[in-house]
């Protein structure tokens, strides 16, 4: 009977209910983005086969920010304000303004060009800090892209480097493309994306002159107006190379990318 009586309170020990985690997502565009709906339910999906349930022992607060980096920024905040246990954060667009907020939260990122560039970690074989994750492509990939689009239409003399400056890594792969453009005879200007009207009105300026071709390097920006873009380049006939597949599955030329 004593035995009997010690055992409770292993048992209710054991029937208490799961401590509830919390993970915070920031994307860096818009809700009805199907592909990162995409993303965000593999991501689902596989915490459940893990055995993490939403509702039952984890909880997922997602925030849309769109590209805007006051919007992005406002965000960040809010998901460091609710004391996740960790973050995923796509893209440097939405690691730096959390690196900013916190630097107690784990922070995981499925994707970043350069995490040591950028700030975001200290080497690749011992991150430190609170920031870790997957560098999923490198500035030499830019390099391969102009290669590509001369490839596929050796008439192109002019290309136009769509980036978003605000973003360190921006620079960083213009510069890159910049330093082979001229072993492939090529003349190459930097587009910074920022409002739709803006991208219309500079893309079709550089589309009246001949010989013309687009490269669209990483970013938020780039994700959320590609839809914009790959119009654009159809509307003025220019060969375009892309970072992801998923412009091409848009309608867009051809990729190269992780």
């Amino acid at each position: 009977m004593l035995g009997g009586a010690a055992a409770w309170p292993l048992a209710a020990h054991a029937q208490q209910p799961q401590k509830m985690r919390r993970i915070g997502v920031l994307l860096p565009t818009t809700a009805d983005d199907v592909d990162y709906q995409a993303y965000l339910g593999a991501f689902h999906q596989g915490l459940a086969q893990s055995g993490w349930i939403i509702g039952r022992n984890v909880r997922i607060d997602t925030r849309w920010a769109g590209n805007k980096a006051d919007e992005v920024r406002r965000h960040a905040a809010e998901l460091v304000a609710l004391a996740p246990d960790v973050i995923l954060a796509h893209g440097a667009t939405a690691i730096r303004p959390l690196l900013q907020a916190t630097r107690t939260v784990p922070i995981v990122f499925p994707v970043a060009a350069d995490p040591v560039g950028g700030g975001f970690v200290d080497s690749l074989g011992q991150p430190g800090g609170n920031a870790t994750g997957f560098m999923t492509s490198e500035y030499s990939f830019s390099g391969k892209w102009l290669e590509l689009l001369k490839q596929i239409a050796p008439t192109v003399t002019r290309v136009a480097v769509l980036r978003d400056a605000t973003q360190g890594v921006g620079t960083s792969w213009f510069a890159a493309i910049q330093a082979m453009a001229s072993s492939l005879g090529v003349e190459v200007n930097a587009v910074n994306l920022r409002e739709a009207s803006e991208i219309e009105r500079v893309v079709a300026a550089f589309a009246r002159p001949a010989n013309g071709g687009l490269i669209v390097v990483p970013s938020g920006s780039a994700a959320v107006h590609r839809h914009l873009i790959i119009t654009l380049a159809a509307r003025h006939k220019l060969p375009a190379v892309y970072y992801n597949r998923f412009f091409v599955t848009g309608g867009g030329l051809i990729s190269y990318g992780g």
